[in-house]
């Protein structure tokens, strides 16, 4: 678990089944993430996110409001996908609800989500986002990220026609490295 001043970021549980569908299915959510989340996706995530925790020591946390305990999204670290440039590697993410945009959120939780990598002693973090998605790399950039120059590349889960595939690579060294 993770905490910050408004946040929990912790393992998943059955309950963030349903507030993680709803929010997999706001078209500007999803807007550069590919299709609605299906309940069966949601589910999956769960899954996924959970048994991605257990084996690498960390995942794409669930994300909780301390005020209220209501689920908003997630944000954490896990291996980046297969056939990419960062394989294996160490890659930060976040989504959040619509309700939860604009309110400095995503960023409070990847900083500490950063901090805990440094703390591993994590010497490098990856993200990756689809070139149009000002919102994601802008907060790339807000953590002290860099893009990666000649890093682009396509996410090789996507249909070669996929508007979404092409990405761009950002990274962060530990601050003792820089």
């Amino acid at each position: 678990m993770i905490g910050t001043e408004r946040l929990i970021l912790r393992a998943w549980r059955a309950a963030d089944v349903a507030p993680f569908h709803a929010m997999g299915q706001d078209a500007e959510v999803m807007r550069y993430l590919g299709p609605e989340t299906t309940i069966a996706g949601a589910r999956a995530m769960l899954h996924e996110a959970n048994e991605t925790a257990r084996t690498f020591g960390r995942c794409f946390w669930a994300m909780e409001r301390r005020a209220d305990r209501a689920f908003i999204g997630f944000c954490g670290v896990e291996p980046g996908p297969a056939g990419s440039p960062i394989a294996g590697l160490p890659e930060i993410g976040w989504r959040l609800a619509r309700a939860a945009w604009g309110q400095g959120l995503a960023t409070e939780a990847a900083r500490a989500v950063l901090a805990a990598e440094w703390e591993r002693g994590t010497d490098t973090v990856y993200a990756i986002t689809v070139p149009a998605n000002r919102r994601s790399w802008g907060l790339m950039e807000r953590l002290g990220m860099t893009r990666v120059e000649d890093g682009d590349f396509d996410h090789p889960d996507l249909a070669p026609d996929s508007p979404l595939r092409r990405h761009v690579l950002y990274r962060i060294d530990h601050p003792l490295n820089g």
